[in-house]
């Protein structure tokens, strides 16, 4: 006797034999098949982006050169086959800089959209769920960090925390909970009224098991929307507070960084410090933004297409 599989059946006793695993392998691959050729420009974003993880895990075995070490007899060197992307003012390998600045990129806006996302959603979701006193100081206190644009709301908390990549998350973290907060208390309100959520009252669960259990896997699309989207721009608003000197400091190898250090004259004497850096920043704002729309389409029923 055999197995709907084509594997011999386990004698009476013995152990049985674990179903083959490929059908569910390709099964899989067909879907993400599928996916990507329905979202070509969303695949191209978590293409990038896996690129980036993958150069910023790997740093230590990628960079040809020290990316704090720098070499005085190769000050503004163009590229060449010794330094393929060139060399800065201290003479530090451009491209050694940018596989290890992925990493700190990195960190930033996925720490900074992360915590945003984490801290925001769960004041929105007891807010909204809650009600009364709570949901009217929350929306206060989020109305009043509205008033702020964000890159001056990151200043001021870079400002008062000082000038280190901890501090950068959390400063560049404080925009995005006011608007993680009012997406999720918004989901909230809805969900309220439903009849799963009234079928959980009445059951006995306490009001921590419902927003845990039943109302924040609901409100997870539109976050995971969101976390994707303010990736990208918490790179950019990196790239501002190093700008101004709140953000990363020397010789840390950042993005930002590389960019404000190149001045307008050290632009015009050596492009190739700031055009790199600057490519870097502009791939990876763009691959977040694609993935985050492209995930947007997925997970929307009313943005659903039928494709062939």
């Amino acid at each position: 006797m055999t197995t709907s599989v084509g594997v011999p059946a386990a004698a009476d006793g013995d152990r049985a034999i674990v179903p083959d695993s490929a059908p569910v392998r390709r099964g899989r691959l067909h879907a993400l098949g599928r996916i990507s050729r329905r979202h070509p420009l969303g695949a191209f974003g978590a293409f990038v982006l896996l690129t980036i993880v993958v150069v910023a895990v790997g740093a230590p075995y990628i960079a040809p050169f020290d990316p704090i070490e720098g070499d005085t007899a190769a000050l503004f060197s163009p590229p060449s086959s010794t330094y393929w992307l060139g060399t800065d003012a201290f003479g530090r390998d451009i491209l050694s800089r940018l596989i290890y600045g992925a990493r700190v990129s990195l960190m930033v806006g996925l720490g900074a959209s992360l915590l945003g996302v984490v801290v925001g959603a769960s004041l929105g979701i007891v807010a909204g769920y809650r009600g009364g006193w709570a949901d009217i100081i929350t929306q206060r206190v989020m109305d009043a960090m509205f008033a702020f644009p964000m890159l001056l709301l990151a200043l001021a908390m870079a400002a008062v925390l000082g000038p280190s990549l901890q501090n950068v998350i959390i400063a560049l973290a404080m925009p995005i909970v006011p608007r993680a907060a009012r997406i999720a208390r918004s989901s909230v309100l809805v969900l309220k009224a439903t009849a799963f959520i009234e079928a959980a009252r009445a059951t006995g669960c306490s009001d921590l098991r419902i927003m845990v259990r039943h109302v924040l896997p609901n409100t997870f699309a539109p976050l995971l929307i969101i976390a994707t989207a303010y990736l990208g721009l918490a790179v950019v608003q990196e790239a501002a507070l190093d700008y101004l000197g709140a953000g990363i400091q020397e010789p840390e190898p950042s993005w930002g960084l590389m960019m404000s250090g190149a001045a307008t004259s050290l632009a015009l004497v050596a492009p190739w410090i700031v055009i790199f850096p600057g490519l870097a920043i502009f791939l990876m704002v763009l691959a977040s933004n694609l993935l985050g729309d492209a995930i947007r389409d997925l997970l929307d029923p009313k943005l659903q297409r039928d494709y062939p």
